[in-house]
């Protein structure tokens, strides 16, 4: 069996998400313990969507059954994605002949190879999906899908302050509306060699959240 991480670090330094980290205590000075404190958007780095975060008669994030995060799940190859591409129903369809009604998906890129996460060019330049696309994929019958990309094109505009209309959020608006679990901001996805693993993605559980960042890898061999 083979471990692949494949969560972003957690990074103060960051050009979307206003994170503060703190530590106190200096064991070096005597003090009994060292503590870090985390103060960070749900939506920050590696996470899962709960439906609340976009439809008020949504699930919240503890109630989003574990079972749709763990398990089986087709990984499909978007390795050579280009700056700016969108991702069309021809080339999710030639390579998501496994993708499995009510199992899980993982959209493979090496973008986070191309643009490091902690640079604006990875959310300006990113690849996204299209609303054909997305139709597409809610039409395969899937319970979950792992983007390793800002999946959605007004992504890249929320750097300057602009937020879009839901309809063109459109993996939201068709996925995550139909009840679709997501998950977000996937790394180091190029280092998997296998077209179909196991996947967890389990969020941390935070009563009443829209969302919650989570700990996700997959294991290969299993």
């Amino acid at each position: 069996m083979r471990i692949v991480d494949l969560s972003m670090p957690i990074a103060g330094d960051h050009p979307r998400w206003a994170t503060e980290i703190s530590v106190t205590g200096d064991l070096a000075k005597g003090d009994l313990a060292q503590v870090t404190w985390l103060k960070v958007s749900c939506h920050a780095y590696t996470h899962v969507d709960a439906r609340r975060h976009m439809f008020a008669d949504g699930a919240t994030i503890e109630a989003t059954p574990l079972d749709d995060l763990v398990g089986r799940c087709a990984v499909v190859d978007l390795t050579d994605v280009q700056p700016n591409e969108a991702i069309g129903t021809e080339k999710l369809a030639a390579r998501g002949k496994h993708i499995q009604r009510g199992g899980m998906v993982l959209l493979k890129s090496n973008w986070d190879r191309q643009r490091s996460p902690m640079t604006k060019e990875f959310w300006l330049d990113s690849p996204y999906v299209t609303r054909e696309a997305a139709e597409w994929l809610l039409a395969t019958g899937i319970r979950t899908i792992g983007y390793s990309f800002p999946q959605d094109y007004p992504i890249r505009l929320m750097l300057k302050g602009e937020r879009r209309p839901l309809a063109e959020q459109v993996t939201h608006d068709v996925l995550l509306r139909a009840g679709v679990h997501m998950i977000e901001y996937v790394a180091n996805t190029s280092d998997i060699r296998e077209p179909e693993v196991f996947l967890s993605a389990a969020p941390l559980k935070i009563p009443g959240a829209d969302g919650a960042p989570a700990r996700v890898y997959c294991i290969e061999g299993m």
